[in-house]
């Protein structure tokens, strides 16, 4: 079972208990544009579908020092509502946009928060840097060795492919939930782009092996 905090666990449980069934069908796309008008309904089905697993995503990657300083919900939950509304002055608004954003932007305060901790003086000998006992999906999925090699390989790959792939491994999203995410027309759709993806990220990953 998850290790989340007790705010953590509040936002998970509102979310659910806001979600309503009429959104469920929505492509992300499709809430994105009427949560950016002010309809609150779609904003909580947007959480619905990313905070409880953004949370874990960003617990495994942020250090214990940095976990005293900030919490990790608030984190998550300031970091997609910013997304959330800055996506309506960019005009790129392909299915991509928006996770590649969300991960940009949380990863970003995941980095501040980590150098905030090494500023502080009582933390100075653990530099902020000693990551979460708990091991981030990423790690657990393809091993700790293998994630540096993975994250630099990534962004080699075209937006739509870094897109998929962290709504795949990292968010360990459904196909399901990956064709409502990117406009995919059915499962098997979703299927496929997330196996193109992984054979182009693999193709990466041994080339610069070989390098």
């Amino acid at each position: 079972m998850e290790n989340l905090s007790s705010s953590e666990n509040q936002s998970r449980d509102s979310a659910a208990r806001n979600r309503s069934p009429d959104w469920i069908g929505e492509s992300t796309r499709s809430l994105l544009d009427r949560a950016q008008t002010g309809d609150e309904k779609a904003l909580e089905e947007i959480f619905s579908r990313y905070l409880p697993r953004l949370m874990r995503w960003a617990t495994g990657r942020l250090p214990r020092a940095a976990r005293d300083i900030v919490d990790t919900g608030d984190l998550v939950q300031d970091s997609l509502i910013k997304v959330v509304r800055s996506l309506d002055g960019i005009r790129d608004r392909n299915p991509g946009t928006f996770p590649a954003y969300l991960r940009k932007a949380v990863l970003n305060r995941l980095h501040d928060e980590a150098r905030r901790a090494s500023r502080r003086p009582d933390m100075k000998s653990l530099a902020g840097t000693e990551p979460d006992s708990m091991p981030s999906p990423l790690d657990e999925t393809i091993g700790h060795d293998l994630a540096a090699h993975y994250e630099a390989a990534l962004l080699r790959l075209n937006a739509g492919d870094r897109a998929i792939l962290f709504l795949s491994i990292e968010m360990r999203m459904s196909y399901h939930e990956i064709a409502k995410a990117m406009d995919k027309p059915s499962d098997d759709a979703a299927r496929m782009a997330v196996v193109r993806a992984g054979i182009r990220l693999a193709r990466e990953m041994r080339d610069a092996r070989e390098t």
